[in-house]
């Protein structure tokens, strides 16, 4: 591979970053706060393809002007190892492979990262109030309290635990969906029939005591008792943090 074509490499991979990073795509790969990083990224790599191009012709003309001996002792030119060309496959990934966002096969394959806050703010005002999935999940482990005597709406997708029951979860981001692990909320109450793995909700309900140990890893799966649920579209950001 020569130079001329790692050029074009990373031009292609710069563009298609700071494609990827000027729309929602971006979501499925990081934290909404990574965006400005992914748009230094892709601008370095098209500034590192175009000084590439810039070397290629000052040398270009200066061979001209003094044609160098591009052979070995035995005569023999020397060519660019083909195994170069393998930096081509991740490119060509970014342009044709557009996976979705991490959804219930990852999560029915990972235990719940539910883990103990050191507080909670008091819940804003609103009946309903809306609330992350964390938010309630913790809430109602940890904290449940203060969830006494409000309605609560969360918004998630649908899971299935181990012995068949509907579970609410999104899955959150420390970093980037590498990291993802998923928060669990059970759902008890007015369902509508027929729910499928992926299915995204929004739901309206109140808390119950209900909890049950995570399959996987064993942690703990609070309930919401539900009033209400209807199905919704999936958002342009799937990942809590």
């Amino acid at each position: 591979m020569n130079r001329q074509a790692q050029g074009v490499l990373l031009l292609v991979a710069g563009g298609t970053v700071l494609r990827t990073s000027s729309t929602d795509l971006y979501l499925r790969y990081v934290k909404t706060g990574l965006r400005p990083l992914l748009i230094l990224t892709g601008i370095v790599l098209i500034a590192a393809a175009l000084a590439t191009f810039w070397y290629e012709l000052r040398a270009a003309r200066a061979a001209r002007r003094n044609p160098p001996d591009e052979t070995d002792g035995d005569g023999h030119a020397h060519r660019e190892p083909r195994i170069a060309w393998l930096l081509v496959v991740p490119v060509l990934a970014l342009i044709v492979v557009l996976p979705p966002a991490l959804g219930s096969y990852s999560a029915d394959h990972t235990g719940t990262a539910l883990t103990q806050s050191l507080g909670f703010s008091t819940l804003p005002a609103g009946d309903p109030v809306q609330i992350s999935l964390v938010d309630y999940a913790g809430r109602a482990v940890y904290d449940h309290g203060s969830l006494a005597n409000r309605r609560i709406r969360i918004t998630g997708f649908v899971t299935v635990a181990g012995r068949g029951e509907p579970i609410l979860t999104r899955m959150i981001l420390n970093c980037c969906a590498a990291d993802a692990q998923p928060i669990k909320v059970g759902m008890t109450g007015k369902l509508p029939a027929g729910l499928r793995p992926d299915a995204w909700l929004d739901v309206v309900g109140t808390y119950t005591s209900r909890r049950i140990k995570d399959d996987v890893n064993g942690g703990p799966i609070p309930f919401i008792d539900v009033s209400h649920a209807t199905p919704v579209a999936a958002p342009s950001d799937q990942y809590e943090s």
